[in-house]
């Protein structure tokens, strides 16, 4: 596995309100394990490729502030303080001023000018690129209110490239980033009236879309779109047992 360069997303977390039903919700649906972070009550998510995330107790500070249980991104970057001071500047806020973890790296959270939240992280040590293999996060999406706008912000602070758009109609533009050729992702504006606020939307890779949407719901998940065909694959977009919003992906097979 190459390691992972700046721009690149290495490490998913879910903040949740119950950690223990999360670990068995996506246990059961995606069949990832779990093992403690050396020397820490801090549990890490586990693919078939090595520890992909983790999930922990949503922090008061941030309940206070009114998220919800929700999944954040982190995307690895050359300097953490800088990478939040330029974000303040280009509109945005920073919710978690640059923090060390020891032997891990430095991180902060920061949300772009639309009010969607992601982390910024610089590894203590290279981390591994994983493949976008069943188990494994293979696509990212921004639901946002502006779509253009949020994407200027975005290629200012990682360097992303828009790499292509598809025109959907009434929405608009989806557009296809990355960094230097390899798709990451994609970004859209949300309808006017849309229940939710501008946020990441998280898409893990399964080889049985349908199965694993029953899991889901036999779980507590609930959908709210799908399963449908997409270009490349089929999806599903849900809410986990506690609220976290996440989706599903199967491969359009070749």
């Amino acid at each position: 596995m190459a390691n992972a360069s700046n721009g690149h997303f290495v490490w998913y977390e879910n903040l949740t309100t119950d950690p223990k039903a999360a670990i068995a919700f996506y246990t059961e649906v995606v069949g990832w394990k779990t093992q403690p972070f050396e020397g820490s009550d801090y549990m890490m998510w586990v693919g078939s490729q090595g520890p992909l995330g983790g999930v922990f107790k949503l922090p008061e500070e941030a309940a206070k502030m009114g998220a919800p249980p929700h999944w954040t991104g982190n995307v690895q970057v050359g300097d953490v303080d800088a990478t939040a001071a330029l974000a303040k500047k280009l509109g945005g806020k920073v919710y978690k001023e640059p923090s060390d973890i020891p032997t891990v790296g430095r991180f902060a959270v920061i949300a772009d000018p639309q009010g969607a939240s992601i982390s910024v992280f610089k590894p203590a040590s290279a981390m591994a690129l994983h493949e976008p293999k069943e188990g494994e996060v293979c696509w990212r999406e921004l639901l946002t209110s502006d779509s253009e706008a949020a994407f200027k912000f975005y290629a200012e602070i990682f360097g992303w490239k828009q790499l292509s758009e598809m025109d959907m109609g009434p929405m608009g533009k989806y557009r296809i980033f990355g960094v230097g050729e390899q798709q990451l992702g994609g970004m859209m504006s949300l309808p006017p009236g849309a229940p939710m606020p501008p946020s990441w939307l998280y898409y893990i890779e399964t080889n049985d879309l349908e199965a694993a949407t029953k899991r889901a719901t036999s779980k507590g998940a609930k959908v709210l779109n799908g399963p449908m065909d997409v270009p490349g694959g089929r999806i599903t977009q849900l809410t986990d047992s506690q609220g976290a919003a996440f989706a599903l992906h199967q491969a359009a097979k070749k």
